[in-house]
Order: C-alpha cells, then structure tokens, then sequence
C-alpha cells in the first residue's frame, strides 16, 4: 500500500501538542489593523487551541500525526 500523502497546507499552519490538541494562529491578524481596536490585536495575539470539529477536520489532513 502507497504512502499516505499530508496535506502540505495543513503542515504549514497547524501544529499539534502532546495531548493532541491543534494550535493554530489567530485569524483576522494579515492586514487592517488600522481598523481593528487596540484590544482586539493584544488579544489576538500568538496562537491558539482549535475548538474540536475544526481540530478533528486538520488532524484528517495529517495522518501520521495522531
């Protein structure tokens, strides 16, 4: 049986922990800042933990990191 090929996208931009949570980074950060509240950006940043149907759907790009 071939290798089972990850999703080249999904490497770049999630990581998963030890535990198996998905860290991703947060959204709404690329451009417009001007617009967004001084809160908002402090808020936003680093990364964060995804919710877990979104975790379960990254996981399904990456199958040998489970």
């Amino acid at each position: 049986m071939p290798k089972m090929k990850t999703k080249s996208s999904a490497k770049k931009r999630f990581k998963v922990t030890a535990t198996g949570k998905v860290l991703a980074a947060q959204a709404g950060k690329q451009h417009g800042m001007i617009k967004r509240s001084n809160k908002f950006i402090r808020d936003a940043r680093g990364t964060s933990t995804l919710s877990a149907p979104d975790a379960k759907t990254v996981k399904g790009y990456m199958p040998y990191d489970r």
